[in-house]
């Protein structure tokens, strides 16, 4: 702003309108030539942060051209969800660690009647078994030392929306009782309280562990499994995925280029070549970590195949193969299957056949 009528009022008002700087005549050249250039600054710098913005919403825009696959393997699953999401149908999802059960499950939630309202995702592995009902149910006030108020559970708050119940293998026997009397009844009552609460949700559960072999073992009930299991959708891991990996890389590499800004990054076609050949034993979630790694460590404006680091995980040996005692046997099994498992003890115990407090024992013999 430019005036040969300066004031403080005046001033102030141009300023809140937006002016970077207020200048009276006469002026100084040299003082007029800095506050320019300063003003030059603070728009590019404004520009740059708008553009990042819009390239940021580009990418959360193109989230449904992420999901949208072109492999064969992809097209039957997605065939699956948009006949099943216009229904109530209670869905299983099941399917190796990080190929993407959760972004199926809030597809599902997108495309249904329900998609207004709310979806409440719970983790059953990260809950602690005493506090289980609380967590599901909600609480009375007073019911429990911490229970200094009542409180709703997951499932009331996911009330005429969508409840998914993630890493459901994971639930104990006494847990999974309860749940199924809920889904029998559509009702939830609170812990410390009578009142019995009608609820109406749409229920999706995920897995990697195979609930069959659970039930024939013991370990989860087969008259939830049934319930539970409406509409199973089996999604595929990423090596039966290789034509969507292009898609994929390309998302990922717009999403962390932004993020640390790196605007212009491309990906060389060796480079493409090599995630092309891999076997991705940790299916998307590894792929998106290595895009996220390259992204960090690349210094040039195209990303070679030596800004990955992929390492092939051998997930059994041959016993024919292995020369070692039966000990060091044992070790390297438990070894390939926590790292299949990415650390997902229940599952690491079902695939070696032993309880959790066995594999913990194993864990702290050996050191791992």
């Amino acid at each position: 702003m430019i005036t040969a009528y300066g004031g403080i009022e005046l001033a102030v008002k141009a300023v809140r309108m937006g002016a970077a700087d207020f200048v009276t005549k006469p002026w100084e050249n040299d003082k007029l030539l800095q506050i320019i250039e300063s003003a030059y600054k603070l728009s590019s710098g404004r520009k740059k942060a708008k553009d990042k913005n819009v390239n940021n919403n580009k990418a959360t825009q193109k989230k449904e051209d992420f999901f949208e696959g072109k492999s064969e393997s992809w097209q039957k699953v997605l065939q699956i969800i948009n006949k099943v999401a216009a229904t109530d149908a209670n869905v299983l999802i099941t399917g190796e660690n990080g190929t993407g059960k959760e972004v199926a499950a809030k597809k599902i939630h997108q495309l249904s009647n329900r998609k207004d309202n709310s979806m409440v995702m719970v983790d059953m592995g990260a809950i602690v078994d005493g506090l289980f009902e609380s967590e599901l149910f909600g609480h009375k006030k007073g019911s429990f030392t911490d229970a200094k108020q009542d409180r709703k559970g997951k499932i009331e708050e996911a009330d005429k929306g969508t409840l998914f119940l993630d890493e459901i293998a994971n639930m104990a026997l006494p847990m999974q009782a309860k749940l199924l009397t809920v889904l029998q009844n559509r009702t939830v009552t609170r812990l410390g309280e009578n009142e019995v609460r009608q609820i109406d949700i749409r229920l999706i559960c995920a897995t990697n562990g195979d609930l069959l072999n659970m039930v024939n073992n013991g370990h989860f009930r087969e008259d939830l499994l049934y319930r539970i299991n409406t509409i199973h959708i089996e999604i595929p891991p990423l090596r039966e995925r290789k034509a969507d990996i292009p898609q994929f890389v390309n998302y990922f590499l717009l999403k962390y280029s932004n993020k640390y800004n790196k605007s212009g990054l491309t990906i060389s076609d060796s480079a493409m070549d090599l995630l092309l050949a891999y076997n991705w034993p940790g299916n998307i979630r590894e792929l998106q970590h290595s895009i996220e790694k390259a992204v960090i460590l690349s210094d040039r404006d195209k990303i070679e195949p030596a800004d990955f680091m992929l390492r092939e995980v051998e997930s059994s040996k041959s016993i024919n193969q292995f020369s070692g005692t039966i000990e060091e046997m044992e070790k390297s099994l438990i070894e390939d299957a926590i790292v299949k498992h990415e650390g997902n003890m229940t599952s690491v115990a079902m695939q070696l056949g032993i309880t959790r407090q066995t594999l913990y024992n194993k864990i702290k013999k050996y050191d791992l």
